[in-house]
Parts: C-alpha cells; structure tokens; sequence
C-alpha cells in the first residue's frame, strides 16, 4: 500500500476521485477493492444513505465494510429530516479538503447524480438553512398541506413554482425559507457568486447490456425483501412521526413497502400487497437506473468502465494508471 503522506501525489491532475454509476453495478465492491490498494477515505454519494435506520433498503455498507475503511456521509440525518444536494455539496468539499490534509486520497462513491453535478459544478452563494423558519413552514405544511404553500410560494417566486410539483415538499421548503430569510426568489441567488468545485477524476461503471444490469437489480431487491426490508419499513412507520411524502420515504423500495402496508390496512390481504410492492420495487429501480445512465451520459469527462465486462478491477486500474502519468 502507498504511504499515507504521498496517497495525494499519486493523482496531480485532481482533488478527488469519483467512482459513480447506476444502481446495482457494483460501485462498493470496487470502492472496497481500492482501499486495499490505497490509503482512501471514501465519501457516499447517495441520497439514501445518509438516513439513521435505512439500512437494508439502501444497500448500505456492512459495519465490517465501514470498519475496514473509514466512510462519511452515512447515517447523518434522522429520516424525518431533509439533506440536499447543496448540503453535500459544502459537506463533500469540506471532507475533500480534510481527508488531503492527513495525506490520504478522497474516494467518492455513489449513484446521486445531482449531488456529483453540484459538486462538479461548484455552488451559488444560497443563504445557509434557518432551522427555525423551516420548522415553521413543516408546521404550515402539516396543517395546509403542501399544495397551499405551492400556492404561497407561485405568489412570492413565481419562477420556482412554476418548476416544482405541488407535492415537492423538500424543494418548496427550501424556495420558502429562501424567500422569507431573504426577501429575495431563489432563481436570484442562481449564478451570481458561484463557488468553484474541487477537480475531480470520474471513473463511472456501466453496462453494456441493459438485461445485466436488470437482472442485477431484481436479485437485489429480492435479496433485501430476504434480509428483512418489510420489517425495517414497519419500525420506521411505527414511529408516528414520518410520512410517506419524506424525501427519506420516497427512496426506492421503502416507498413501495409503505404503500403495500397502507394497502394491508385497507384490507388487501399481505401477499397480494407484497408481490404488487416486489413488481413496482423492481420496475422503480430500473427506472432509476435509467435516470442515472441519462445523467452520466451528460458527463462527457467521465471515464466509462463496463461493469458487465470480463475484468471489470482491471479496467478500472487502467483508467487510474492513466491518470497518474
């Protein structure tokens, strides 16, 4: 293994290295390869992971994976709380800046392609969050519900209503609270101070074939059903204080689970509910992954391994040799 104190010489040309992908290509298997070769710290990258209690649905790493090599952005938010892609933004770059600082190499890993796009991308200048106007507009939301405070808010920025559904909770929270902290819509901030991002390598595992990786997702998901996926959604609904319009509970998986328990409610006998859940849990994923090779195709830095391919580390250790030079 490299020494600790020249890991940042080996990748002059960056800050940070990126492993990314769709879901289910094997990202954490690689992540993990790579620690064993380097000095890494590595960053999550994934909207899902950083929720307390959202362990089987997110596919998060084992306490042996994350006691082999140190993570961050895993298990910082309680699911009743929001996390955006600003917010791991300012986070990845502080993280970025301190893991250099004790000579060893930022690996970032994950699927949350708008959080590898807001990074990349640097952000604007936005006013820090205000816990107190934020709780005020849950509670508004509580009473009213979400479509009035869409509503409010298409009367004081216009411009943000206009691209946000009635039902974006995470989204019309945070154009609210800007309003009324600033006195300014959102659309304003775009632009105008822009912070640069760190440079960053990005190394993305895709498939050649669509069929492998479908098949990757359905024996996942299936995998998560055997390992106990309903129970953990049940603890988190027996909570009382989570809904199913959370960011956290609208994750893949989680969401079509709460319904299948809605539905069981309502009379539907538990394995119709379940299997209905499995089918829309698996085609949810697909879709996702869909989104995501959408995404990184707009990347056109990116370096592109096949994760179907026959020698997928070898690959990956050939981008990376090419980077060194």
């Amino acid at each position: 293994m490299v020494n600790p104190s020249q890991a940042t010489e080996l990748f002059p040309t960056w800050d940070a290295l990126a492993l990314v992908g769709p879901t289910a290509s094997g990202k954490t298997a690689v992540a993990l390869a790579l620690a064993q070769q380097w000095p890494v710290e590595i960053i999550s990258v994934d909207s899902a992971l950083v929720y307390q209690g959202m362990d089987i649905g997110t596919a998060k790493p084992t306490l042996a994976e994350r006691a082999s090599v140190v993570h961050h952005l895993i298990d910082i938010r309680d699911p009743a709380q929001s996390y955006s892609a600003a917010d791991f933004a300012r986070d990845a770059t502080r993280l970025i800046g301190d893991i250099r600082a004790r000579g060893k190499l930022p690996l970032l890993v994950g699927g949350t392609m708008l959080y590898v796009k807001a990074l990349i991308d640097g952000l604007d200048d936005l006013p820090l969050a205000n816990p107190v106007i934020r709780a005020d507009i849950e509670e508004e939301a509580h009473d009213r519900g979400w479509p009035a405070l869409h509503a409010q808010l298409a009367l004081v920025d216009p411009q943000a209503a206009q691209r946000l559904p009635p039902h974006d909770s995470q989204r019309i929270a945070r154009a609210l609270e800007v309003w009324r902290i600033t006195g300014k819509p959102l659309s304003s901030f775009f632009g105008a101070t822009r912070v640069a991002g760190p440079r960053m390598g990005l190394l993305s595992l895709e498939p050649q074939h669509r069929a492998w990786l479908h098949e990757r997702i359905e024996q996942r998901f299936d995998a998560m059903l055997e390992q106990g996926l309903l129970q953990e959604v049940k603890q988190l609904r027996s909570r009382g204080d989570l809904q199913s319009d959370l960011p956290s509970m609208r994750c893949v998986g989680y969401r079509q689970l709460w319904e299948a328990l809605e539905a069981v409610e309502d009379g539907i006998p538990l394995a119709t509910a379940m299997r209905l859940a499995r089918e829309r849990g698996i085609a949810a994923s697909r879709q996702l992954a869909k989104r995501q090779l959408t995404w990184l195709r707009s990347m056109p830095q990116r370096q592109v391994v096949a994760c179907d391919g026959p020698q997928v580390m070898a690959d990956v250790q050939s981008v990376l040799a090419q980077w060194q030079t």
